[in-house]
């Protein structure tokens, strides 16, 4: 029935376990931060390590289980790791556009702004 040995599927078990483990941390933050911007980090760093740990089961899991190297469950955090800061990074500039549209007080000026308001020219 199942060619996988019994230590590794023990491996693979507490590597999934620790991948849950971290997810709930990272949501735990998030819902404990008050505010967007800080809201952003926790589960971002979490998430990292809860995706590969579930690719490295995979890893091992799948080379057990068909005798080869598999190493196709590592596109996965490759994959996030090429698409996560992009988005992470359009959500915060819409959150901060959003914020300055609103005219909320502590929002800081675009670049240019503070420039434009002296008069001074930005440096080449």
């Amino acid at each position: 029935m199942n060619d996988v040995p019994f230590w590794l599927q023990i491996v693979v078990a507490a590597l999934l376990f620790f991948s849950g483990v971290f997810v709930v941390i990272g949501a735990l933050g998030f819902l404990r931060l008050p505010g967007f911007f800080l809201r952003m980090h926790p589960p971002a760093l979490t998430y990292t390590i809860g995706s590969w740990c579930v690719a490295l089961a995979g890893v091992l899991y799948f080379s057990a289980l068909e005798g080869r190297l598999a190493m196709h469950p590592l596109l996965i955090p490759v994959f996030l790791a090429i698409t996560v800061p992009v988005t992470t990074l359009l959500l915060a500039r819409v959150a901060l556009f959003r914020r300055r549209l609103a005219g909320t007080s502590d929002t800081p000026p675009t670049l240019g702004a503070s420039d434009a308001a002296s008069g001074e020219r930005p440096a080449p």
